[in-house]
């Protein structure tokens, strides 16, 4: 039997003294232990650094990574750059894990090892309430690249519901200067279009686990209406295209779609109308495309007619 693989959490904290000790020690209370968490500083200016040192210096299970601020990608990178353990795990510092969380994602893992890339829904608590996830059960997403490429589609979570195989993570994360300062807030789009357009394969696992905290300091989830216009759609659309060069793709990649549609285990009927309109958009004869769209319908039609498996 091969041994468990191992979990490195990298906790990223910037002047959440108040919050910081419970995402910390929810991580290290999992029924799965991890191997390490990191927490990384990231130049906190409310008394943060005392605290963790006080609190988590003499941990063996901590590592405390502290530097100026440069950013939540930068914490990423920096927390990467320590983590030895075969699976990453992003947690923000004012949100928390219930106990059986890193249990159920690492037997997901281990049991599908074709999977890279696994996110989880969300419980919000604080000023809010209630349950965000992707679907109401698991979903095997497959490959991603062009549907994130052409729509710049979300297949992903917030950060603290998001883990990856260290190796593809390692691979996301190396990005230029321009962009670390560029994602110094919403660097989990950086982890969600990257492991897409690089070729990840996904899995969506609600495990009633992830605790997202909604207060008046939160970064994204205060500028949702202003991540709608012009300037912040841009900069998604320049992260995209810079994974996209890296993977040299070109128009040719379009009439993939039908295969990469057929990657999901169980499509909806909208899977079905955004992987059409991608076949339609790509190289082939007119009418190849039709067929390939037409295929697509079709199949998400007796996807939609088949009753979900609840076991």
């Amino acid at each position: 039997m091969a041994a468990p693989l191992s979990f490195s959490v990298i906790v990223t904290n910037y002047n959440y003294r108040e919050f910081v000790a419970e995402a910390v020690d929810g991580a290290l209370a999992q029924t799965r232990a991890p191997r390490e968490v990191i927490v990384v500083d990231d130049g906190s200016t409310d008394g943060s650094p005392d605290e963790l040192r006080a609190r988590y210096g003499h941990d063996p299970r901590v590592k405390l990574v502290f530097g100026e601020n440069g950013g939540q990608l930068a914490a990423f990178q920096r927390g990467l750059a320590a983590a030895q353990g075969e699976l990453v795990c992003f947690l923000d510092a004012d949100d928390r894990w219930g106990p059986d969380y890193l249990r159920q994602v690492g037997a997901l893992f281990e049991a599908r090892t074709d999977v890279d890339f696994v996110f989880s829904d969300v419980r919000l608590v604080g000023n809010e309430s209630g349950t965000q996830g992707y679907a109401k059960e698991a979903v095997d997403l497959g490959y991603t690249v062009l549907g994130t490429w052409v729509r710049a589609r979300w297949f992903g979570a917030p950060t603290s519901a998001l883990a990856l195989r260290r190796r593809l993570a390692a691979r996301v994360l190396d990005l230029p200067a321009e962009f670390v300062a560029n994602w110094r807030i919403s660097a989990d789009n950086c982890l969600v279009f990257g492991a897409s357009i690089l070729g990840a394969k996904k899995y969506f696992l609600p495990t009633g686990n992830v605790d997202y905290r909604i207060h008046g300091r939160n970064g994204w989830w205060h500028e949702q209406a202003r991540m709608r216009e012009f300037a912040a759609q841009f900069r998604t659309r320049c992260l995209i295209n810079h994974y996209v060069q890296r993977m040299q793709l070109d128009a040719y990649a379009l009439d993939l779609a039908k295969a990469e549609f057929k990657s999901r285990a169980r499509p909806t009927w909208d899977d079905a109308c955004l992987y059409a309109d991608i076949a339609m958009r790509g190289t082939s004869p007119w009418w190849k495309r039709v067929e390939r769209a037409l295929t697509i319908l079709l199949r998400g039609l007796r996807a939609r007619r088949q009753p979900v498996d609840k076991a």
